[in-house]
């Protein structure tokens, strides 16, 4: 007795769609609501196809479409003056912001986060996150120059968080210096918040000329979509939403990777092929192949066109000939991208693809139906209005409440906290701090990054903010910084926010540089959660507003949610709410950029702003007590722009050659590193900020407050500094100044007073740190951890 063969599936095509209109579908498994399935029902007067469910389900995730932070996201643009849009070439809307720096140059900058799939595979999370921020920068048409990286993981002792930071550091580090890009900065942070929810955030800076900026849409009826770099395969399909293999086919196998997997050689080959293609004037719309694959790429080159698009998906190389189109449309298979080209111009774009050895074929081509068509064999599966999938999708105003737990933290203060009363518990105190995991010297992770590949690094870790030289005939350069602190974003997430915008504007000001535009990566729990949705909000408002303040301009950025285990309602159900906030400056010439420590002895010491007892949310209330609670320091925006005046002004003037901002730590934190960065001691005394301020020492040298700045005068620029200080109304104080060597002081045991020999942190009457002491506890918290 023989077996019939078994009948291949039906192809689910427009017309199958048509004809069966209650066949069942999988829509909840791929991440949409009952109402939302319903939705795209409305739209295409009848049931989508497979594919097409698949494409809108992928393209209205809360990652593509923004859809529960949309309407608040528009505050960036609603509060943004004119003023504020003199250097803005590209704003939000595009792969990312552009932003003129003068004499015809310009630079492209964003951070995107890659949080989840770096929980689930470190290294290639991390490594496909620099990959895709890197591709959005080629998309605009720039050179990638630089990146940076913000990393926060759980408790520096956890068991699982080694594995996390040994694969997501690598991860970074193989990915950004297999392209030859320098890592100038970033953000390493352990909290116990971040356990199960890693935040892995990645920053790109490109350079361009105005006349090559290059935008992603697809107009032109007959102009061909042409998709080059990399082959298709089964990697990355549920990257972006939670889509699954088995979705498509549960015939197969096994589960295709969820997690993308990055190729860094072939990045580079195609970043150089996408410049020479840029340079021969043969790309019309460009955009690149990250979120959701080629259904991304497709409904948003089509949609932002004037036309339409029709696509023969059989023409897409594939590494894996297996896949299905629906794995096909959704595949987030990394290095490639996508482009419109004119027929008259794709002999010359495939000789130049040709040339760097770069596979190309030829998909589809721009109509004029207004419709989105891609055919599989000659069979319609996809027949939609692009604008419908890419940028008409769902918008929640979701719920929002202040959490009930709220008032309870802010009224937790440190008030009750013992407080060092010795000056042996002060030293003691200053080294906890020092060699706390937060503190501590970043060597063990930036050591594994090339920070200065290409010769035009000025500027990088561990200074506050990383320079690069733009152009190698004047100078002319860029300075960028990036921060968040979510226990501050925790007790307030509208000051919070504020705080990380103030400082990244005050790093990038102490550089010399004019703070000129922002980006930000905004780091939140569930949307779904009112204590969670009000944070976001709270957050999105409260640095819209700063912006306005400071008049920089959000070019772009990115937000993250879902970034939650918990139970809702409860304290601990989400990670810290974190802004993440990258601020870009200019510098005329980065061979005057100012660096952050000490570079010769015999130099005056200031302290430029104003102290207050401000400890809620400090380092020194995490590391000594673990505590939490209170309300954030004060934003004092105004006094953030004067400063930014003084310390541009002197820095173009030549009154300073040191700067660093006081920030987590306070100032004996800003103290050591200056010294540590050049080997420079310092001598200081307390008692003038003390007097005029009406700070015990204890809060002269942890407290947390804005606005703040340790500069190093030569000596003979002291009254030109002051001078500039008090015509700007930024208070100044002379604090003491840098040293070879210092005696010992009150507090130094008698083994350390033995040896300060060398250069030491002497705050007079309190404690002397020699350089070497301070040195080794700063250095060896990571390599303890982590090896």
């Amino acid at each position: 007795m023989t077996t019939a063969p078994a009948r291949a599936p039906q192809t689910d095509t427009v017309d199958v769609a048509a004809a069966t209109p209650d066949q069942e579908q999988p829509f909840a498994e791929l991440g949409l609501k009952p109402d939302e399935y319903q939705r795209i029902r409305d739209i295409l007067g009848r049931r989508p196809t497979a594919a097409e469910l698949a494409m809108y389900s992928v393209m209205w995730s809360e990652h593509c479409s923004y859809k529960s932070s949309k309407n608040h996201l528009r505050q960036f643009g609603d509060k943004t003056t004119d003023a504020m849009k003199e250097h803005l070439l590209v704003g939000i809307g595009e792969n990312a912001g552009v932003v003129d720096i003068g004499d015809g140059w310009a630079v492209t900058f964003k951070v995107e986060s890659h949080n989840h799939p770096s929980y689930v595979e470190p290294y290639q999370g991390a490594a496909t996150g620099v990959g895709g921020i890197v591709r959005d920068i080629i998309s605009m048409g720039a050179r990638p120059v630089a990146v940076m990286d913000q990393l926060r993981f759980g408790a520096v002792d956890h068991p699982d968080t080694a594995r996390v930071v040994h694969g997501v550091v690598a991860g970074v580090g193989g990915y950004g210096n297999s392209l030859g890009l320098p890592n100038i900065g970033g953000e390493l942070v352990f909290d116990a918040s971040y356990q199960g929810n890693p935040l892995v955030n990645a920053l790109c800076l490109g350079v361009l000329r105005h006349e090559d900026i290059h935008l992603a849409n697809a107009s032109g009826a007959g102009n061909k979509v042409v998709l080059f770099g990399a082959r298709t395969g089964g990697d990355g399909i549920g990257g972006a939403s939670i889509l699954a293999s088995e979705t498509f086919d549960d015939t197969k196998p096994s589960k295709r990777p969820s997690v993308q997997v990055g190729d860094p050689f072939m990045e580079k080959v195609l970043i150089e092929c996408c410049l020479e293609l840029y340079a021969a004037r043969v790309v019309e719309g460009i955009q690149d192949l990250g979120a959701a694959g080629i259904s991304c790429a497709t409904s948003e080159l089509a949609s932002n066109g004037d036309g339409g698009m029709h696509v023969d998906l059989e023409n897409v190389l594939l590494r894996d000939p297996s896949l299905t189109a629906g794995e096909i449309l959704m595949s987030e298979s990394q290095e490639r991208m996508m482009a419109v080209v004119r027929p008259d111009q794709l002999d010359e774009f495939l000789a130049i693809t040709g040339k760097w050895d770069v596979e190309t074929a030829v998909i589809g081509e721009v109509t004029g139906t207004g419709r989105l068509t891609i055919d599989h064999h000659g069979l319609r599966i996809v027949d939609v209005d692009p604008k419908t999938v890419a940028h008409e999708g769902p918008v929640y105003d979701r719920p929002y409440a202040r959490p009930a737990w709220q008032d309870t933290l802010n009224a937790d203060t440190v008030a009750s906290l013992r407080k060092p009363s010795t000056n042996a518990e002060l030293r003691a105190t200053v080294l906890e701090l020092l060699a706390s995991p937060n503190l501590a010297s970043k060597a063990w992770v930036t050591n594994q990054y090339d920070r200065f590949v290409q010769g035009n690094t000025a500027l990088a870790q561990p200074d506050d903010s990383g320079v690069i030289r733009v152009d190698e005939t004047t100078g002319l350069g860029v300075a960028l910084a990036t921060d968040a602190n979510g226990r501050y974003a925790k007790l307030d997430p509208y000051t919070g926010a504020q705080l990380a915008l103030a400082e990244a504007y005050r790093n990038v000001a102490t550089t010399g540089a004019r703070p000129l535009a922002v980006t930000d990566c905004l780091n939140f729990g569930s949307p779904e959660h009112p204590d969670s949705m009000w944070q976001l909000v709270e957050a999105i408002r409260g640095l819209a507003d700063a912006c306005q303040v400071l008049e920089v301009p959000v070019t772009g950025g990115n937000v993250s949610l879902y970034n939650g285990t918990g139970e809702p309602g409860l304290i601990d159900s989400a990670i810290h709410p974190t802004p993440v906030v990258g601020v870009l400056g200019v510098l005329d010439d980065v061979a005057d950029a100012t660096p952050s420590g000490w570079t010769a002895p015999g130099q005056a010491v200031y302290l430029l702003g104003t102290t207050r007892p401000e400890l809620d949310g400090s380092a020194w209330a995490d590391v000594v007590h673990g505590h939490l609670g209170g309300l954030p320091p004060a934003v004092d925006l105004a006094a953030e722009r004067r400063l930014a005046e003084v310390l541009i002004r002197a820095s173009r003037d030549e009154l300073v050659d040191a700067a660093h901002d006081l920030s987590e730590g306070g100032l004996v934190q800003a103290l050591i590193e200056s010294s540590l960065r050049f080997g420079v001691g310092v001598q200081v005394s307390l008692e003038p900020i003390c007097a005029r301020d009406g700070v015990t020492p204890f809060e002269a040298l942890f407290s947390e407050s804005t606005a703040r700045v340790l500069v190093a005068v030569p000596r003979s620029e002291e009254v030109r500094l002051v001078d500039l200080c008090t015509a700007r109304g930024v208070p100044a104080l002379r604090l003491g100044e840098t040293a070879e060597s210092c005696s010992p002081g009150a507090g130094t045991p008698t083994d350390a007073a033995d040896h300060v020999h060398g250069p030491a942190v002497e705050v007079q009457g309190l404690f002397t740190l020699p350089l070497a002491e301070a040195r080794e506890a700063h250095e060896a918290t990571l390599p303890h951890y982590f090896g």
